[in-house]
């Protein structure tokens, strides 16, 4: 796979959370209340792809997926709290899970699909 590809894939999950978290609690889909949600988990995820070198091996599911998703969910955590957007417990565990979800679960049909379709 790609990097460009898993960098794509990435940024799907951090959108798709983003922006049906902000559609859940009613808070509209501006372009500027997107981004401000949105940058502490693009961070998160940029310094989790360094950290990892997920560009090496993107799809790898333990390598590189759960360094990147745990990178992402507690970057933007602090981040959050040092913007000033704030955090609550639950939400924490919601990032966690959905993200987990997303990030781990491409990753890991991406390995599978490629297993099969070398044999």
């Amino acid at each position: 796979m790609r990097a460009a590809t898993g960098v794509v894939l990435d940024l799907c999950c951090v959108g798709a959370f983003v922006a049906i978290g902000r559609a859940n609690h009613g808070e509209g889909e501006t372009v500027a209340g997107l981004a401000r949600t949105a940058w502490p988990f693009l961070t998160g995820l940029a310094i989790g792809w360094l950290a990892t070198r997920a560009w090496q091996r993107p799809s790898a599911v333990t390598a590189v997926g759960v360094g990147v998703w745990v990178s992402t969910v507690a970057l933007a955590m602090v981040l959050r709290v040092v913007s000033g957007q704030g955090i609550a417990v639950a939400f924490i565990f919601v990032a966690l899970a959905f993200l987990g979800l997303f990030m781990l679960g491409w990753r890991a049909a991406a390995s599978r699909f490629a297993t099969s379709s070398s044999g």
